[in-house]
Order: C-alpha cells, then sequence, then structure tokens
C-alpha cells in the first residue's frame, strides 16, 4: 500500500476479475497545448504550443488482442483506491531480441490523476523490465497528448522517435506518433 497525498492506494498484479474495471476505465484527457511535429530532411522537431479551443480526446474502445494474461513476458498492474476504485493500470510486454519493455497502455482516471498513481505504476512496470532483463522502458504517444508526455518527461522518459504514418486510416488521423524511451539502470 502507498500513500499518495491524502490517499492510500493498493498496488497489485491485474486479475481477471479486473478486467471490466480496466476496459471502462476514463482514459480521456483535455490539454490547452499540443505538441506541434515539423520533418525535415535531417530529423524532426517538435514544439509546444498552445491550442484554443482546448483538445479533449477520448480514446476508443481497445480491439480484444486474445491475450489471456499468462505469457511470462507480458503484465498488467492495477492501483485501486481507498474506496476500492480502479484508480489505473499498466499493461507491458517484454521483447527480449531488443531487451525492451514496451508499455502498452497505461491510465489514470481523472480523479486520481496528479496523485503519484501513474508514477507508482510505472516503478511497478520498471522493476518487471529489470527481472526481465530490460535495458529500457519504451512507449509510444499521440504528439497531442501533451498531459502525459510531460509526466513521462518527469518520469525520465527521453524521446526518441517519430511515426507520422502510425494513425492514418484511424480515427486520430492527422495525429503524429512519438516514441519515449527510459534507461532500466
Amino acid at each position: 500500500m502507498t500513500t499518495a497525498g491524502d490517499t492510500a492506494y493498493r498496488y497489485r498484479i491485474a486479475a481477471p476479475e479486473d478486467t471490466e474495471a480496466i476496459k471502462d476505465l476514463d482514459s480521456s484527457f483535455t490539454t490547452d497545448t499540443v505538441f506541434q511535429v515539423t520533418v525535415t530532411e535531417e530529423g524532426f522537431a517538435l514544439r509546444e504550443a498552445p491550442v484554443e479551443p482546448p483538445v479533449t480526446k477520448v480514446f476508443p474502445e481497445d480491439e480484444p488482442d486474445g491475450d489471456d494474461g499468462d505469457d511470462a513476458d507480458s503484465r498488467a498492474f492495477v492501483a485501486h483506491g481507498a474506496a476500492g476504485d480502479l484508480a489505473g493500470f499498466v499493461a507491458v510486454s517484454y521483447s527480449g531480441w531488443n531487451r525492451r519493455l514496451i508499455i502498452e497502455n497505461i491510465a489514470v482516471a481523472p480523479q486520481h490523476r496528479g496523485r503519484g498513481v501513474g508514477r507508482a505504476l510505472m516503478g511497478l512496470a520498471k522493476e518487471f523490465a529489470r527481472e526481465r532483463g530490460a535495458g529500457h522502458l519504451w512507449l509510444e504517444s499521440t504528439n497531442i497528448n501533451a498531459p502525459a508526455i510531460h509526466a513521462y518527461q518527469r518520469m525520465g522518459f527521453a524521446f526518441c522517435g517519430l511515426d507520422t504514418t502510425l494513425y492514418e486510416g484511424t480515427p486520430a488521423r492527422g495525429e503524429h506518433a512519438l516514441y519515449m524511451s527510459l534507461p532500466c539502470h
């Protein structure tokens, strides 16, 4: 159990009974800044810029991936608030060929944001990464999710790549995928 602010949180490996609450967790966000991407012949540049009106993003429901949770190289962790409500979760998978722990998904319920829940969940992911022998954690975020990008930067993540086509043909068309990594030492 960890206390963040005046709220105690319980963290554990996710169980099958957490599936519905994870699926129903509100991962939407509103932001008044986004990261504008400029692609050049030499690479790319990012610049945080204000947007008016603020952008609200609601993520579409994920397609089922058939993962039964028994894969030794995959794990999900959950955080529960004092009232027993799901405060957040992180789902990760280990890729042995490049020793990378991929943050597949992380979300914190709006009423629990800013209380250290995401940082604690990322800490559990980092522990799992070390158990697996990972050299680094890796994640992808849309360029419009400035609140998450700032949180990842505060945790030590740094930009390491860009994909301008990942979201083509999806409701997120026009957004850019930003990749970030964090060493596991």
